[in-house]
């Protein structure tokens, strides 16, 4: 299984080891399942945590070892996914889960993705870190 982890999932795995947004980093170090991200995403985590809580960083750090950045996606899907609802700021995150063709789009951002949690989107399912987990442990190794 395939996850994209949105801004809030990388920030609350380094700030929060022993939550569920870090056990899917645990999993993933087990070849449970892979994780992905954008550099958008991934921007936005370093510069919440530097800001909020530096201590984090190196976790931080440890935890860019475990994701696959991929590319971010093309204006065409963007504005799709800016159709879906989103903000402007946010529609870039579904967009780069649907053509990085991951299996889950991670985020505990309720406020601006709680309408689609549970949806499919093209082809990405949207879920809250909890419902990742359980899906994860339910799943088989990818290795």
């Amino acid at each position: 299984m395939r996850l994209f982890l949105d801004a809030n999932v990388l920030f609350t795995a380094a700030y929060s080891p022993e939550g569920r947004s870090a056990a899917l980093l645990t999993f993933a170090g087990s070849g449970v399942c892979s994780l992905a991200s954008s550099r958008h995403a991934i921007d936005e985590a370093g510069r919440n945590l530097a800001l909020k809580a530096p201590e984090s960083m190196p976790a931080f750090e440890q935890l860019m070892e475990l994701l696959e950045v991929v590319p971010e996606a093309g204006s065409g899907i963007v504005a799709w996914a800016a159709q879906q609802g989103l903000p402007a700021y946010d529609a870039p995150i579904l967009a780069a889960a649907v053509a990085a063709d991951v299996d889950l789009l991670v985020t505990g951002d309720r406020s601006h993705f709680g309408h689609l949690f549970g949806a499919t989107l093209g082809g990405v399912t949207i879920v809250p870190p909890g419902d990742a987990l359980a899906r994860v442990l339910d799943a088989k190794p990818v290795r």
